[in-house]
């Protein structure tokens, strides 16, 4: 699986109101065709399943310990294991200012993760690098265990 896999998933091939089981399923299949480096940012209201999607990411990137992916909402930055290079989450949640995040190391981590994943990346939207692939999970005000999810996937040459 290569880019035109990559691209199926972020345009045609994505479900569009997932119940948990789907939108699992297509974060697995996402993780698994994913080019490096990259960064992707998931948006979405609390309980929105921003954190469940980076799961499902992590275990199609082969992470050991997917289990072990939760939010990372005190510590920040979360780091896990992968066979083709390591993956950094990011949850910006609680960050109020640009100076917090360059305490992060927030540039480097940017410039040398193989894969990051960020939720609330509106913390951080003048760092993103513009290749960033976005994605906003929205509860669905019709089926209370649906989501909505629209992406953002500028180019990739």
């Amino acid at each position: 699986m290569g880019a035109d896999s990559l691209a199926y998933l972020l345009g045609r091939g994505a479900p569009r109101a997932p119940d948990r089981t789907a939108l699992e399923v297509w974060g697995r299949a996402l993780g698994a065709v994913l080019t490096r480096p990259v960064v992707i940012t998931l948006e979405g209201d609390l309980g929105a399943g921003k954190t469940t999607l980076v799961r499902a990411i992590c275990e199609g990137l082969g992470v050991v310990s997917a289990d072990a992916v939760t939010s990372p909402t005190y510590s920040l930055i979360q780091q896990y294991e992968a066979p083709h290079g390591g993956v950094v989450h990011a949850d910006l949640y609680r960050l109020r200012s640009d100076a917090e995040l360059a305490l992060l190391g927030w540039d480097e981590l940017v410039d040398t993760a193989s894969v990051l994943l960020v939720e609330w990346p509106d913390r951080a939207v003048n760092t993103l690098p513009p290749e960033t692939i976005q994605l906003r999970l929205a509860h669905d005000p019709e089926h209370a265990d649906r989501r909505l999810l629209r992406i953002h996937a500028p180019t990739r040459r």
